[in-house]
């Protein structure tokens, strides 16, 4: 097990998830629709964000992680903190009175891609001077979550983020960046993404971005017709590897991309590197092998969870998984297995935390044949 300490920043909010039954096949329109009533169960209520998910993910999962973000003076803060508190990683969590926290309200009907009601809340205000540079110094990895919805890190064709990242990248880290989607018809949705990844991406080393917030920041066209032929259905159900994802991939690391993990939903995720020659820029911090790492692509079929509650949270537990595989020192086929078996255990929980295992458990869930989808 590494001890390499890990710098997790950015995006933290309050999820409020109702639990909806299954309401048969169809199109979402007729399940939401003006006028219906909608008899739901208890809602949860847990942390979010790419700071909770990600942040605490690799926490539970044993890693040395310090976590930085802001919220407001309120009662979603309070509950922030709070749980923030109980895995002993409130410190870097800064409070703004004039701010309110972020919350998100998730409506995962089952059988149909989640939908997510946003309020950013206090991360759009949230910069480079809000960090505590001087505890990122001997950092192996600085990991940093959300861009799309912190105003301040898109703005200005996304300036902030890459002063961020320099920063990380001087003060000898390696760096590790997730996007997350965009509401077309809001501000973040009128900047020009693909002009933001092309002055980001030379200076990410793990690009973590799920297929459907690449394909729109990349190609609008090809994401609309994806939505076309899914029909309403969760867009990834319907893409195919070589058609589908691999362009995309390839046009990441084009731009500038090393190692790319592209999260693909239920179907399970991707991975494609760069030459041995580019993983040798990756900062010696993290330890990357560049020769065992070098010019990997596979696709990593997902692991059959043994109940699905929420799939709030896999995505980014499954970073978390990836990364500390990465800091560990596994290969790459272990470290796809670890983090697809962190997704897969994340769905079992209502929560995004609870249904984590540890990797020892994991290693003896997947050497005993734990069931691909």
């Amino acid at each position: 097990m590494s001890d390499r300490k890990i710098i997790c920043v950015g995006h933290v909010c309050i999820d409020i998830t109702p639990s909806i039954p299954e309401l048969g096949g169809g199109r979402i329109e007729d399940k939401l629709s003006p006028g219906k009533l909608i008899q739901v169960g208890r809602a949860s209520t847990s942390v979010g964000g790419c700071v909770s998910n990600t942040g605490l993910g690799l926490k539970v999962l044993g890693a040395d992680v310090s976590l930085m973000g802001k919220i407001g003076n309120d009662a979603f803060g309070e509950l922030i903190l709070k749980e923030f508190r109980k895995y002993g990683a409130d410190e870097g969590l800064i409070v703004q009175d004039e701010d309110a926290s972020s919350y998100t309200v998730v409506i995962a009907i089952p059988g149909i891609d989640r939908i997510f009601l946003h309020h950013p809340g206090a991360n759009d205000t949230f910069c480079v001077s809000d960090i505590p540079w001087e505890k990122v110094s001997g950092a192996a990895l600085f990991h940093f979550g959300y861009p799309p919805i912190m105003r301040t890190f898109y703005e200005r064709d996304g300036e902030e983020t890459v002063q961020l990242l320099t920063r990380a990248r001087e003060s000898g880290a390696a760096t590790s960046l997730d996007m997350a989607m965009v509401d077309p018809d809001s501000d973040a949705g009128r900047q020009d993404w693909k002009k933001i990844l092309v002055r980001c991406l030379p200076l990410v080393d793990f690009f973590c971005p799920s297929i459907e917030e690449l394909c729109w920041m990349l190609d609008k066209e090809r994401f609309d017709s994806w939505k076309e032929r899914s029909g309403g259905r969760d867009v990834t159900t319907v893409l195919d590897v070589d058609a589908d994802i691999r362009p995309l991939a390839r046009e990441c690391m084009e731009l500038g991309c090393k190692v790319l993990l592209i999260k693909c939903g239920a179907p399970g995720m991707y991975l494609k590197t760069a030459g041995r020659d580019v993983l040798d820029e990756i900062s010696p911090a993290a330890g990357l092998d560049s020769a065992l790492w070098a010019d990997q692509d596979f696709f990593e079929k997902s692991y059959r969870p043994e109940k699905v509650l929420s799939g709030t949270g896999a995505g980014d537990t499954s970073i978390a998984g990836f990364l500390k595989a990465v800091l560990d020192g596994y290969d790459p086929v272990m470290t796809m297995h670890l983090a697809a078996g962190c997704g897969a255990s994340c769905v079992e929980a209502y929560d995004t935390l609870s249904g984590l295992r540890s990797f020892d458990e994991l290693k003896e869930k997947i050497a005993s044949g734990w069931e691909k989808v």
